[in-house]
Order: structure tokens, then C-alpha cells, then sequence
């Protein structure tokens, strides 16, 4: 028996706001800390653009720590793969990273969660004037300082660690997501054909 309108274009209608939701949400939970201490700061009208050379020593190689999550930049292929967990589950996402000569850092990679997958690419522009580091998150993000000429415990390129806090979990965390999507396309499956059988139309 043929599911007719209504059943379908409320599929689609889930769908779009599914993607949405993920476009929205997916980027958000692997930067959404703020800095500690990371008040908003003026920076110096003689502040440079950082060069693409400069942030590539600073970010190949290195995993950035997150409040709940990482993210991993390699150096090799530039690959770059992260995860992150908040209240509404976990999200796993692979893709590369880049620098270039406008001072930017930039993350472009397809995030998975249990609802959909959504390509998203974020940059961050930095600032550099006598050893301080100004970055900020584009393109409506706050400057603040990333790295103070005198370095502080608390400077955000601090949460930039040699160790791989990603390689190793990321294989869990793609195994639950693809069950917990296996599980729901099951239960939506069986929803599907109840409701044919029932004739919902």
C-alpha cells in the first residue's frame, strides 16, 4: 500500500529540520566553551595579520582541548577529526584543516551526530603585536587574548596539546552514534509500515 501526502511530506518536513538543527547546533558543541578569561579586548591598531607559516607552527601537529570534547589537527594531509559530547549526545566529525595569509585558522569537516550529518567549515582570525596573540572566532566572534607576551596559565593556546586525545576515542564514538541511528531507523521502519498497514494517510 502507497503512503500518500500528508505521511510523506511530514518526513521531509523532520528531515529539513533535522539538518537544520545539526547545521545550528553540530558546530557549536566543539567550541562551545569561552576562553577562561577570555574578556573581550581591544586590539592594538599596529597588531599584524598573522602569516599562514606562523599559525601552521602553532597548530600542526596539536590537539586543541575542549570543555567537553577535542579536536585533532595532523600534519600529515592536514587532516583534521574531532568529537564532542553536551547535553542532547555525543558528535564525531572528519575533514581538514587550513591556514592562510589573511591570518586565519580554519576547520572544515562534516559533522555526525545521531540526527544528521552537516558540513560545516569555521574559522578563527588571530593578531599577533610584541609576543601577544589576539584570536577571535568569524565572523561575529570577540577578540581576546590567545597567547599573552608573558605566558599565563590560563591562554587559551595552553588547551593546544602534543597528545592525540582523539584517535583513540573517536572509534567509540562512531559506534554508538551509528547504533543509536541503526536503532532509530529500525524503530522508524517498523513505524512506517504499522501506519501503511493501518492506512495513515
Amino acid at each position: 500500500m502507497r503512503v500518500k501526502g500528508p505521511f510523506v511530506r511530514k518526513g521531509l518536513r523532520d528531515t529539513l529540520l533535522g539538518r537544520r538543527f545539526a547545521l545550528a547546533v553540530v558546530p557549536a558543541l566543539f567550541l562551545c566553551h569561552s576562553p577562561a578569561a577570555a574578556a573581550e579586548v581591544a586590539v592594538p591598531e599596529t597588531a599584524r595579520t598573522m602569516t599562514g607559516v606562523e599559525l601552521y607552527m602553532i597548530f600542526q601537529g596539536k590537539t586543541w582541548k575542549w570543555e567537553s570534547g577535542a579536536g585533532r589537527m595532523e600534519s600529515e594531509g592536514r587532516v583534521f577529526r574531532a568529537w564532542a559530547k553536551s547535553g542532547t549526545g555525543e558528535t564525531w566529525a572528519e575533514g581538514r584543516w587550513s591556514v592562510n595569509d589573511r591570518g586565519q585558522l580554519c576547520l572544515t569537516a562534516v559533522w555526525h551526530s545521531q540526527s544528521a550529518a552537516a558540513r560545516d567549515k569555521t574559522c578563527f582570525s588571530h593578531r599577533t603585536l610584541d609576543g601577544t596573540i589576539y584570536q577571535k572566532r568569524e565572523p561575529s566572534g570577540e577578540w581576546y587574548v590567545f597567547k599573552h607576551a608573558k605566558p599565563k596559565s590560563e591562554d587559551e593556546i595552553n588547551r593546544l596539546v602534543r597528545e592525540d586525545l582523539v584517535g583513540a576515542k573517536l572509534p567509540a564514538v562512531k559506534e554508538r552514534i551509528t547504533g543509536r541511528v541503526e536503532q532509530t531507523k529500525s524503530s522508524v521502519g517498523r513505524q512506517a509500515r504499522t501506519d501503511a498497514v493501518g492506512g495513515v494517510q
